[in-house]
């Protein structure tokens, strides 16, 4: 099942079929802890919708409501590991990315709220006073208040590169900001887990040619999901549920840095392809 945010209601497919449910808050639709089963039998009473490439063609919106957060995890792919020893070594905090990378503790830090994400075919932003910009392809966890992952989504975690690896107390400055976070283009509801054999991949497009392609599996995530959510939810409530990003594993060298009109791709399997160019 996919749930689509879009400008004039929640779309749903379901069995290669598509609805339209007007009149409802995104956030509080969501946040049931038995979406999948609710949905399901609620459809049974509906018609599906003719046409939904109209729907899915124009008017798709990231798919959060404006008041849930977005967090994210950093360094849980070995990829990501080396790729953020790289950028820091010179300021001498590389040691900082391997303690996390085998502590119990995972690195968590809030990434945006809601009203800041940019959906699909938006633009997203790479700093003025950043030098070094790379997209981060992230497998999206869509969780309840309860703390219990209902559905998965996809992220893209912009990245100032060149500020987190002048300084690790830098990492605010280095994700948060305008444009720097892109989520959709739906969001995937299972019955079961997403299977450790998803696929993530990122291409990058400039100048009508392929500037970067990379993909990596989930399995090569080195904490549970379920640990990831346990830590975000110790002290921190979200009445409105939250959206957690699970870290990349999708690292560009450090020769490549993002440049405006560059298109970025990242499809996972499973729940389509998120399409932004950069501003």
């Amino acid at each position: 099942m996919k749930l689509y945010k879009h400008i004039k209601g929640i779309l749903i497919e379901l069995q290669q079929k598509f609805y339209i449910i007007e009149g409802e808050q995104w956030d509080l639709f969501i946040n049931r802890d038995n979406l999948f089963d609710l949905v399901s039998e609620f459809l049974k009473t509906r018609l599906p919708i003719e046409n939904p490439e109209v729907y899915l063609k124009e008017g798709l919106l990231a798919p959060i409501g404006e008041n849930q957060e977005i967090w994210a995890s950093g360094v849980t792919y070995f990829n990501s590991k080396l790729g953020r020893e790289e950028e820091s070594k010179k300021a001498g905090g590389s040691d900082f990315y391997a303690r996390v990378y085998d502590a119990e503790r995972p690195e968590l830090f809030f990434k945006a709220m809601g009203f800041r994400a940019i959906g699909p075919g938006g633009k997203v932003r790479i700093r003025k006073d950043s030098s070094w910009d790379v997209p981060e392809p992230e497998l999206t966890l869509v969780i309840t208040s309860s703390g219990k992952i209902i559905g998965y989504t996809i992220g893209n975690d912009m990245s100032s590169r060149s500020i987190e690896g002048e300084n690790p107390l830098y990492l605010p400055q280095a994700k948060c900001y305008d444009g720097s976070t892109a989520i959709g283009p739906c969001v995937l509801v299972l019955k079961d887990s997403l299977p450790l054999s998803t696929t993530i991949s990122l291409t990058i497009t400039r100048a009508s040619s392929k500037a970067f392609y990379g993909e990596i599996t989930i399995d090569q995530i080195k904490r549970k999901f379920e640990d990831l959510v346990s830590f975000l939810y110790t002290e921190c409530s979200f009445p409105n549920g939250s959206y957690l990003m699970t870290g990349t594993g999708v690292v560009p060298t450090s020769e490549f840095t993002l440049k405006a009109d560059d298109e970025i791709k990242i499809t996972i399997a499973g729940i389509g392809t998120l399409t932004n160019t950069v501003a």
